[in-house]
């Protein structure tokens, strides 16, 4: 090897260990990344429940697939609701209740009964904890637009009036001046009570209960000089006092008091049901066909009978129902007549002249439009 290569291998050599001794160190560099991290949480949330079944056909779809109708009444009332010693209802309320269902089921006794106070009666229905309202109630416009209520045709039509007891004295209103006079309150008995008395100038102290039991309770005990009501009403619970003959009921009336069955808003289908299975009732009564003779009037050859018979039109089918709805009301419960007659009739304990619900042939207010 020469002298001048290897200098210069020697001086290449030399660069190299320079050149490597002043390289800088490698630095491991961590970087801070973030990271986006999903948390589960489970929290408990009150949720409300799914309110009544609403829309046309709910209400019927949803007692059809119960298997019973919801009837919410008074069972306090003989003559209009009442339990009897083996626990059956009856009444005349209650018969209406059963035409109902007998037109929906063909049985008369598809029915879970739901005993209502004054209080409850319209929040259970809205609720949906009831099909239907049968319950001595009277139809006002407040009621009517206010508490998602409709009211189907009028069953008995009535008026309040007022009970006394026979020892006072008392024959009319003006002799309550300055009196104590039993009331429910909630009721429009309370108001129209107030709006007689503020009319006529008279004072009273109103006993005001909540329960219509305990109102009357108060009554007899003679915590009051008077007990008002609706005069179906006054003549019912009369049966039930101590000794009825010693009490009667002043020949005022104070108000109308339209009563009927109830439906919530929303379903028209369920309102046409309820309606006119009243209608066919009446209409029943005013043909002469009974629960006993009914079976005779088939092949009548009177079209309106036959529609109402199912034997022509398709009268059930509009209504959702079968076309034997109106033939088995009237088959498995009867007639207006027929229902009038069996718990307000001559023959009952309670007997409340027909008057005002009398056929509109025989000068009443019942009328029932064409099944047509």
């Amino acid at each position: 090897m020469s002298r001048k290569i290897y200098v210069v291998f020697s001086l290449t050599m030399v660069l190299g260990l320079l050149l490597a001794a002043c390289a800088p160190e490698t630095v491991e560099v961590v970087k801070e990344v973030p990271v986006e991290v999903t948390r589960i949480v489970e929290v408990e949330v009150e949720v409300e429940a799914a309110g009544p079944a609403s829309g046309y056909g709910a209400t019927l779809a949803a007692i059809q697939d119960r298997g019973y109708l919801i009837c919410g009444g008074a069972y306090a009332v003989p003559g209009f609701g009442y339990i009897q010693e083996d626990g059956s209802h009856v009444g005349f309320d209650i018969d209406v209740c059963r035409a109902i269902t007998a037109a929906i089921f063909g049985d008369p006794d598809a029915i879970e009964y739901s005993d209502q106070t004054s209080k409850t009666r319209f929040t259970a229905l809205a609720n949906g904890e009831l099909d239907l309202l049968s319950r001595t109630t009277t139809w006002t416009l407040t009621r009517d637009t206010e508490l998602a209520a409709n009211f189907t045709h009028t069953t008995f039509y009535d008026g309040q009036g007022m009970m006394v007891r026979k020892a006072s004295g008392f024959a009319e209103l003006e002799d309550l001046d300055g009196g104590s006079i039993c009331v429910t309150t909630g009721t429009t008995t309370e108001l129209n009570l107030a709006d007689q008395f503020a009319s006529r100038g008279l004072e009273y102290e109103p006993i005001l209960f909540e329960e219509a039991d305990d109102t009357w309770g108060a009554y007899e005990e003679g915590r009051c000089d008077a007990v008002t009501t609706d005069k179906s009403g006054l003549a019912a619970r009369r049966t039930l006092l101590a000794v009825p003959d010693d009490h009667y009921v002043m020949a005022v009336t104070m108000s109308k008091e339209p009563l009927g069955p109830v439906v919530r808003h929303g379903d028209d289908q369920w309102y046409d049901i309820v309606d006119w299975v009243v209608y066919a009732l009446i209409f029943a009564e005013e043909q002469g066909i009974t629960s006993g003779n009914i079976d005779t009037f088939k092949g009548s050859g009177n079209p309106n009978i036959a529609k109402m018979l199912g034997e022509e039109g398709e009268m059930g089918a509009k209504l959702g129902l079968s076309n034997d709805w109106a033939y088995n009301a009237i088959k498995l419960v009867g007639n207006y007549g027929e229902i009038y007659g069996r718990h307000l009739g001559p023959d009952t304990p309670v007997f409340i002249p027909r008057g005002m619900n009398e056929l509109y042939a025989n000068g009443g207010l019942m009328y029932s439009p064409p099944i047509r």
